[in-house]
């Protein structure tokens, strides 16, 4: 399927590894214009070496706005405009409500709410003065079902999840969609360092495997297509089947 890609200029954030890396790797096969961002400059640079042509990186840390306007301004320098947003953030620390502080909230909220919600605000203006324009964000399966230990992640994304609710009705309109997807567990290299065996993570699963990241950028992909323009406000699960709730 042509999904109507080649030349659209796109922005993804936690790009040098991961689920992030590979939605980057996905739109290039499609013929995308991408700007990969993430904090380290050398691991940008081995994955812009992967990718090739038609490729910049940005280094950049979601936890501060001001790094977050000055990232979208760059990557519209050099790509000429942001046509796709795939917002990808890391998680806050764990904990439960009985060991997270207030005071460990703000720093969570900016990391996995705020600052999609930043990225937003810079891009989908320009969006809908074109008449066309997609925002992803990934986001997790704990919106749908909170995780134990996570009490940050399972609130600022269930946040997040209700502004980009919000924000896709205000925008469809303009020829602007704006969805999330919820991850579950994929064989990435994060979750092997965190885990090392993943055989038990597998087992556990309905499908009884993880998750395949480049299948998951496809699926991103999809979502940024022609194809998908009347796919809006949607939150879809690719967790092979881990959430048993009926929405």
């Amino acid at each position: 399927m042509d999904l109507q890609l080649k030349g659209k200029r796109a922005l993804v954030t936690g790009a040098s590894s991961g689920l992030g890396l590979a939605c980057a790797r996905s739109l290039v096969a499609e013929g995308a214009i991408v700007t990969l961002v993430a904090r380290s400059t050398a691991r940008l640079e081995r994955a812009r070496a992967e990718l090739g042509a038609g490729t910049h990186v940005v280094a950049a840390d979601l936890a501060s706005l001001a790094d977050i306007e000055r990232m979208v301004q760059e990557a519209e320098a050099l790509m000429g405009g942001i046509d796709i947003l795939v917002a990808n953030a890391g998680g806050p620390p764990p904990g439960s409500f009985e060991s997270t502080d207030v005071a460990a909230y703000p720093a969570a909220l900016q990391l996995s709410l705020l600052s999609t919600v930043a990225m937003c605000k810079a891009t989908v203006p320009a969006m809908r003065a074109r008449g066309w324009g997609r925002v992803i964000a990934i986001t997790s399966i704990a919106v749908r079902e909170p995780i134990a230990q996570l009490i940050l992640s399972n609130t600022a994304r269930a946040g997040l999840t209700g502004f980009l609710k919000t924000l896709a009705t205000e925008v469809a309109g303009d020829g602007v969609t704006v969805n999330s997807v919820q991850p579950g567990l994929h064989a990435t290299d994060r979750l092997r360092e965190v885990f090392g065996d993943t055989t038990r993570l597998a087992a556990g699963l309905p499908v009884g495997k993880l998750g395949d990241p480049e299948d998951f950028g496809r699926i991103v992909s999809f979502l940024c297509s022609q194809t998908a323009g009347f796919i809006t406000g949607a939150a879809i699960p690719v967790d092979g089947g881990a959430s048993r709730g009926l929405q």
